[in-house]
């Protein structure tokens, strides 16, 4: 699709350019040829400075907020540029309406949940996409955030549209939420599925966090809601809701749980089914992922049989075959807790070794806590690099040390790579081994560089 930049411009200025284009972007590594590229103050830097990079991609014209720059394109100044964000992504990209939208806020569980819905809706031939946390769904693009910026998100639903896929299942993060990059949408359904400390270095307070994944529940005008009663703040998400169509989720919905040699033996609603997912957390994401459904209509007895083909998402308790190592995005407490005891209660008779860390420049109130739950589950621990980020990885770690009990068997080993195959080297018989924190990510950032690095990956290295 081409538009002339006079028609993208006509309800906030009158500008003496004319040219067509054939995209927006805010990101020069999502930028593709004949896109404008719409440079905006960032958390950190300025979009000017990516200017030549974007001209070198092949945009056709910039537009910038606040300056005047010269450059090798039309540049347009365009005063409150940020506050036409959503009014350019609708202009363009003008089927995107023409999506169902399924939104999922929550502290964890929302790339499982959105996954699990996928999965769900695949089996019940309804085409879908995902956005989120691993990326875009049939385009060639990895988020970098849970919640991409607005423009890649229409481009996407765009994508959707014309490719006759019916739902968007989209992972919203609070930082989305605060930040507007779902501007504009109207959703089907919104999900809650917990509230447990994180970004606090962002919201400042537990309230502020709450607010801001609220919002996704009291100004998008959600056709129906479903939160989680098992988390305590699920009186304040409905009852700031517009919608009259409320569903809820328990883990006593169930009538009968027995753990199995591969996950769950469930007893729901009179249909008793094997669900191939380890973790009582996982059961949760799973009647999330039930109910998301059950509010599109769909019966159980279509749902129910689906639920023993459900696949944890890579990085998410990813078992490593044949051995007892697990890999988790686990990077929050709660999280972290979840992914120990899970360990603990299908390896009961196995001794516990977690490797893990906490990532800098972020909320530093929950590294002793991390420690603490670490040290009164597992039986020794390594603490690593997470993205340490700016910050220097002694303090990070010394942080982490303030909550963990002098008792335990502590390990520093930096490296993560070397934490990695030291742990699997001196792994014994009667030990399992978790990895947390990364998860599924590919990158690790140390200072200003960002490197390649994965935790399966180098799982499977120290194997050999």
């Amino acid at each position: 699709m081409k538009m002339n930049i006079k028609t993208l411009l006509n309800n906030i200025l009158t500008t003496t350019h004319s040219f067509d284009f054939t995209g927006l972007s805010m990101n020069t590594q999502n930028l593709q040829k004949g896109d404008i590229f719409v440079a905006l103050q960032g958390e950190k830097t300025h979009g000017r400075k990516y200017i030549q990079n974007a001209i070198e991609k092949g945009c056709v014209g910039v537009l910038i907020e606040d300056f005047d720059v010269q450059c090798s394109v039309p540049c347009i100044r365009v005063d409150g540029l940020s506050s036409h964000l959503e009014s350019l992504a609708q202009s363009f990209y003008q089927k995107a309406s023409n999506v169902k939208l399924i939104g999922i806020t929550g502290t964890n569980g929302k790339t499982s949940v959105s996954l699990f819905i996928s999965q769900l809706l695949n089996l019940s031939s309804i085409k879908n996409g995902v956005i989120g946390t691993l990326g875009l769904s049939h385009l060639n693009i990895n988020a970098c955030n849970t919640t991409p910026d607005i423009f890649t998100i229409y481009k996407t639903l765009e994508y959707y549209a014309k490719n006759n896929i019916e739902i968007a299942v989209i992972e919203v993060s609070s930082h989305a939420l605060i930040q507007n990059r779902i501007a504009g949408l109207t959703f089907e359904q919104v999900i809650f599925t917990n509230l447990t400390q994180d970004h606090l270095d962002y919201h400042q307070n537990m309230e502020q966090y709450r607010a801001a994944k609220g919002k996704l529940f009291s100004d998008y005008n959600a056709q129906s809601i479903i939160v989680n009663r098992d988390d305590n703040n699920h009186p304040y998400f409905i009852e700031i809701s517009s919608s009259n169509k409320v569903l809820t989720y328990e883990l006593d919905d169930f009538n009968d749980i027995s753990a199995s040699e591969n996950g769950f033996v469930c007893n729901l609603n009179n249909f008793v089914f094997e669900l191939p997912l380890i973790g009582k957390f996982n059961l949760s994401n799973m009647l999330a992922a039930y109910a998301s459904l059950m509010s599109l209509g769909i019966s159980d007895e279509s749902i129910i049989p689906k639920l023993t083909k459900l696949k944890s998402p890579d990085g998410r308790m990813e078992k490593i075959e044949d051995n007892d190592i697990w890999i988790d995005y686990a990077h929050t407490p709660d999280a972290l807790l979840n992914a120990l005891e899970t360990i603990k209660f299908h390896c009961p008779q196995s001794k516990l070794r977690v490797i893990f860390g906490c990532g800098g420049d972020r909320d530093k109130d929950k590294r002793a806590k991390m420690g603490k739950i670490a040290s009164e589950l597992a039986d020794s621990i390594i603490l690593t690099n997470d993205n340490p980020r700016s910050e220097n990885p002694e303090n990070i770690t010394n942080d982490i040390l303030e909550g963990i009990n002098s008792e335990i068997d502590v390990q520093i080993i930096h490296d993560r790579g070397a934490a990695i195959d030291t742990a699997i080297k001196t792994l014994g018989e009667d030990e399992c081994l978790l990895i947390a924190g990364k998860g599924h990510e590919t990158t690790q950032t140390i200072g200003k560089k960002v490197s390649i690095f994965n935790d399966k990956k180098a799982v499977l290295n120290a194997l050999i």
